[in-house]
């Protein structure tokens, strides 16, 4: 009996073991690739973040808001040195909000933010300008695009201001108070990716971003023409209307890898998936499982307990359906301080909550603010609150593809008195300066540099890594003592 007991109990955790070791993520769909990072062995390294403002254009809301090529650089100048202050380390710079463009495009015309007349070009290099600027301060640039909406207009009396002369007629869907591209059109598709290939070409961007405007919520379509024309294989005109935007997602995915690998592609969904996916036509869990995503940015603007879209709910469903992107939580930071919103955005300790749900989550890699106007503004002292949120300098994750050589660990690091130095090896890499009190302690970031020594003062160990332009992270150097 004590034998046959034995054989089974050995039996039943072979098995246990077998499926255990067969439900951890592998290289499957709905699974997040390993980051390429070497994993440190024993020392406690602080965990990377992205933390991104989104800085919008569209009626101005962030930017420019004023008029002249020197106005207007001294507050995109002021805006990033508070953001850097605050140890943002991204921007979502909103380039192409209303059919219009920052820069010369033979597709749309430039962006009467910018000169206040539609077309008429500002006469200086805007798009340059910004991402010089963004990169100087070592934060990346992504340009943040709306994929259909041309224009606006406040009723159906008024009139939408002329098309580009690129632009059909045909390509285009009017409503009372929005006019778009036409989703269901091939033309529109290779148009969509033409404007993408055309940006990332001339600009020397971190990534391209769209927001969640794809079919506008709330509108009566009459697609019955394009769906005989060209749903074949669709069920239902729902599913046709899914199955153009999954086909614009795709395209731009597929543009951006492979015409510039280094670059990441992001979507920003609506905070409730089911919103997504019956009302604006967007299957972002079926985009984000076959890889057509690399970083994921929800808005959850909703308070935690919200009765209708509680910000943990819908945490908790965006990381089960993460697929193969990397989770970034956007945040309503608009709402703080601002009346109508709710009580909970009368006090700072909502964001610290929201934070400490985000930070907890191994499978969110950070933040992301909306808006930039916001965090100057510091209502209730909402941005005082941010500051000790982001007390510590953190490295940005790896998203995306890795493109650059393997980073090599640094070489001869040593203090001589108050001076610490090392040796990069490679072209192209950064290094990664820590501090550990003790060996057992939290490292701290002190420095990412392209320098070779570095000041220090306090006692401790200090190590050293190379960080390469993919985000990636080399082994850390042998602990030095001071």
């Amino acid at each position: 009996m004590m034998k046959k007991l034995s054989f089974y109990t050995c039996l039943f955790l072979s098995w246990t073991l077998l499926l255990v070791s067969c439900s951890k993520d592998s290289n499957g769909p709905g699974t997040v690739l390993p980051d390429p990072d070497p994993q440190p062995t024993g020392l406690k390294f602080p965990a990377k973040e992205m933390r991104a403002g989104w800085i919008a254009t569209v009626w101005e809301l962030d930017w420019p808001g004023v008029r002249g090529e020197a106005a207007q650089k001294a507050k995109y100048i002021q805006q990033l040195d508070r953001l850097k202050e605050l140890k943002f380390n991204a921007v979502f710079f909103q380039v192409k909000g209303m059919g219009d463009a920052f820069y010369d495009s033979p597709y749309e015309p430039w962006s009467a933010a910018i000169s206040g007349t539609r077309g008429v070009d500002p006469g200086y290099d805007v798009m340059k300008f910004l991402i010089d600027e963004t990169h100087a301060r070592g934060m990346e640039f992504h340009a943040w695009m709306n994929p259909y909406r041309i224009s606006t207009r406040g009723g159906a009396g008024d009139a939408y201001p002329a098309l580009h002369s690129s632009v059909k007629p045909e390509w285009v869907l009017d409503f009372p108070t929005i006019r778009i591209y036409n989703p269901a059109l091939p033309e529109v598709r290779q148009r969509l990716n033409d404007i993408v290939k055309d940006f990332i070409t001339k600009f020397n961007v971190d990534g391209i971003h769209f927001d969640d405007y794809f079919y506008p919520s709330g509108q009566a379509y009459k697609d019955e023409e394009d769906y005989k024309k060209y749903g074949a294989g669709y069920a239902t005109i729902a599913d046709f209307r899914r199955g153009n935007v999954d086909k614009a997602i795709e395209g731009v995915f597929k543009t951006v890898s492979e015409t510039k690998p280094d670059m990441v592609f992001s979507v920003s969904p609506a905070p409730n998936k089911n919103d997504n996916y019956n009302n604006l036509y967007a299957d972002i869990a079926k985009w984000t499982s076959s890889g057509w995503v690399d970083i994921l940015i929800p808005q959850l603007y909703q308070e935690i307990g919200n009765s209708n879209n509680p910000f943990e709910v819908n945490l908790s469903t965006w990381v089960q359906f993460r697929g193969k992107a990397k989770v970034v939580v956007g945040h309503g930071y608009y709402k703080f301080g601002s009346a109508g919103n709710g009580a909970a955005f009368q006090s700072v300790d909502e964001l610290e909550k929201q934070f400490n749900l985000v930070r907890k989550n191994d499978k969110v890699f950070g933040s992301a603010i909306y808006s930039v106007r916001d965090v100057l503004a510091n209502r209730i002292g909402i941005t005082d609150k941010l500051k000790t949120l982001y007390a510590k300098d953190v490295l940005m994750p790896f998203f995306g593809r890795e493109v650059a050589a393997k980073p090599t660990t640094p070489t001869n690091v040593k203090i001589n008195g108050t001076e610490l130095s090392w040796t990069l090896n490679g072209s192209n890499v950064r290094a990664a300066v820590y501090y550990f009190a003790t060996k057992e302690s939290v490292g701290e970031l002190l420095s990412l540099t392209s320098a070779n020594k570095l000041q220090i003062s306090k006692s401790g160990f200090y190590c050293v890594t190379s960080v390469n332009v993919d985000n990636a992270e080399s082994k850390e150097s042998e602990l030095v003592k001071k």
